[in-house]
C-alpha cells in the first residue's frame, strides 16, 4: 500500500465537481481535488508551498503541474483549472525532472492571488488506477502531508 499525502492544505472535492471533463471523468486516473481557497485561515491569495506527495522521482514538471512515479504508480498534482494559459507566471519550481524527492519535500511555490477568475481546484489522480482505497470524504478540511488515499 502506497500513502498519498496532501501537497497543499485545503478542503477536499469530488472529481466530479472539478470543471473539466478530464478530471470529471476520471479519464487519466481516479483521484480527488482540493480547493486550497478553502484552507482553514486562508484567504485564498498569497504563496503557498506544494509538496511532493509521496516519495518518488519527478517525471513530468511543468509549471502548473507534475507527475511522481514511485514503483508502478504515479501520481499527478495539477495546479487550478486552465491554469497553462497563464504561462508559468503564478508559479516558481523547486525541483527538475528526474529529482528524487520524498513526501512533504516542496516542489514548486504558487501565488494564488494571480488566478483571476480561473479555478484553484487542485486535482490529485492516480495516473493509469482503476481507483483509489479510503479516499478523504468531500467536504474535509485536509492539511499539507494528510493522507488523502492509497494505493494498493
Amino acid at each position: 500500500m502506497i500513502a498519498v499525502l496532501a501537497p497543499l492544505a485545503g478542503e477536499i472535492v469530488a472529481l466530479a465537481s472539478v470543471p473539466d471533463t478530464v478530471f470529471a471523468e476520471e479519464l487519466v486516473g481516479p483521484g480527488l481535488a482540493i480547493d486550497p481557497a478553502r484552507a482553514t485561515g486562508a484567504a485564498g491569495e498569497g504563496a503557498i508551498s506544494v509538496l511532493a506527495p509521496l516519495d518518488g522521482r519527478v517525471a513530468v514538471l511543468h509549471p502548473h503541474a507534475f507527475v511522481i512515479e514511485s514503483g508502478d504508480a504515479g501520481i499527478l498534482v495539477h495546479l487550478g483549472i486552465d491554469t497553462v494559459t497563464l504561462g508559468g507566471a503564478p508559479f516558481r519550481a523547486h525541483t527538475a525532472v528526474g529529482a528524487d524527492v520524498r513526501a512533504g519535500d516542496p516542489l514548486i511555490t504558487w501565488d494564488l492571488s494571480a488566478l483571476g477568475a480561473l479555478s484553484p481546484l487542485v486535482p490529485v489522480i492516480a495516473l493509469g488506477a482503476a481507483r483509489v482505497e479510503q479516499p478523504a470524504a468531500p467536504g474535509t478540511a485536509v492539511g499539507p502531508g494528510e493522507r488523502l488515499f492509497t494505493l494498493a
